[in-house]
């Protein structure tokens, strides 16, 4: 899908734009996830951006992984991105997220085509239907078009993460996962299993995640505390997010939780990271 010469690049998007530079893109912006898996494979982008639900100030440590906040430059988050400091910058590719339908995620629809007549952009699906290996996979693709190395050692921790999750969560009893993102003292979002490709991929590996009842809400279930408490749940995937409210306990105090981050970089070692936490968390609740 990608190659490159000594004069140019060319990258096919997952809105199946072909994205092109005069040479291969080194000034790199991204939204932060993003920028943060790109970091793992060896690629350390100049600035990075938010989504709406962000600080426009301050970047998100939840969603940074090991990227070094204090060495880019944060150009602010939704409608209070500020592009002509991200132009001035001088980026040669800027790197963006759609939940489907090619519409740019964390950039207002406007600045998204104002951006794309200055800068190539490429923007990357994280949307329902992709499989989390597929988005990494992808994410993976772009990296080695940029000059990154094959990342063998954290593929293979990776799949050793996922095989040693896979034998906990299938034990003869299943704990009970359930996750949410709390709104607040009076409510709280459950997210539904299938919505989220980092959630169906626990599913599928095994772990019993509950799935809230069907209604309003095609990612979350919005339900009050004594709702989701009646679930029963062993261990709570609690999202981690700055805009997300703490868990508290409001489940009760004698509840495992574990921080979960809906927007989790997609790289191997994260992933590999998130599982080996979550074996660990299963471990700890099986009767």
């Amino acid at each position: 899908m990608a190659h490159h010469t000594a004069q140019d690049w060319e990258f096919t998007d997952d809105r199946d734009h072909l994205v092109r530079a005069p040479r291969r893109p080194a000034r790199l912006v991204a939204y932060l996830p993003t920028a943060a898996a790109l970091h793992d494979h060896g690629i350390r982008p100049v600035g990075v951006f938010g989504s709406a639900h962000d600080d426009p100030a301050l970047p998100d440590p939840a969603k940074s992984g090991s990227l070094p906040l204090a060495d880019v430059t944060y150009f602010g988050a939704g409608s209070a991105l500020d592009l002509d400091a991200l132009l001035a910058a001088a980026p040669d590719l800027v790197i963006a997220l759609t939940y489907g339908g090619g519409q740019v995620y964390g950039i207002d629809p406007e600045a998204a085509k104002y951006l794309e007549e200055r800068v190539p952009l490429a923007v990357l699906d994280v949307g329902r239907g992709r499989s989390l290996a597929g988005i990494r996979g992808r994410l993976t693709a772009l990296a080695r078009s940029l000059g990154a190395p094959e990342q063998a050692v954290a593929e293979a921790e990776l799949h050793a993460a996922e095989c040693r999750l896979s034998d906990v969560a299938t034990g003869a009893v299943r704990p009970r996962v359930l996750a949410l993102s709390p709104a607040g003292a009076d409510s709280v979002h459950l997210a539904r299993p299938y919505a989220w490709p980092d959630l169906a991929a626990l599913t599928g590996l095994g772990v019993g995640l509950v799935n809230p009842e069907s209604g309003q809400g095609a990612n979350w279930s919005t339900t009050g505390w004594a709702e989701a408490a009646a679930l029963e749940p062993d261990l709570v995937l609690t999202d981690v997010r700055s805009n997300a409210a703490r868990l508290g306990d409001a489940l009760g105090t004698g509840i495992r939780a574990l921080p979960w981050n809906p927007e989790l970089p997609p790289s191997a070692r994260e992933h590999a990271r998130f599982y080996a936490a979550l074996a660990d968390a299963l471990e700890d609740v099986r009767p």
